[in-house]
């Protein structure tokens, strides 16, 4: 998820993987995020297209250490996914056990660009 106050991309996977063995090898990242509308007919083939917005960010990923840090990207991540989820309830809340057995990085943007393509409805 991003988070617009510190102008971050948070996620995250296993604690052991190609992920984090990655990161920690070459923290250098680029990410890409696509949204599709509709498709856009067209009598001629190489004019067929769709409606899209997407953008590319460029930066670096680190592992995320701090636990207060850490515990915000996960909360996030939440919040993206299920915006019904109640936090103040014991067993829809993040425990500490969940947040060490998961690991959470956090993108640092140097600099990104998008693109969009509409159509008239």
């Amino acid at each position: 998820w991003y988070d617009k106050t510190t102008r971050r991309i948070y996620f995250h996977s296993a604690n052991e993987g190609r992920t984090r063995d990655s990161i920690l090898r070459n923290s250098q990242v680029c990410f890409t995020a696509a949204e599709l509308g509709r498709l856009l007919p067209s009598e001629k083939a190489c004019e067929i297209g769709v409606e899209y917005a997407s953008v590319c960010v460029f930066g670096h990923a680190r592992l995320v250490e701090d636990d207060e840090e850490k515990l915000h990207g996960l909360k996030g991540l939440v919040r993206k996914f299920q915006p019904d989820l109640r936090e103040e309830e014991p067993n829809q809340s993040i425990d500490l056990e969940e947040v060490e057995r998961t690991a959470v990085y956090a993108i640092e943007i140097e600099a990104w660009s998008g693109k969009q393509r509409g159509a008239e409805a």
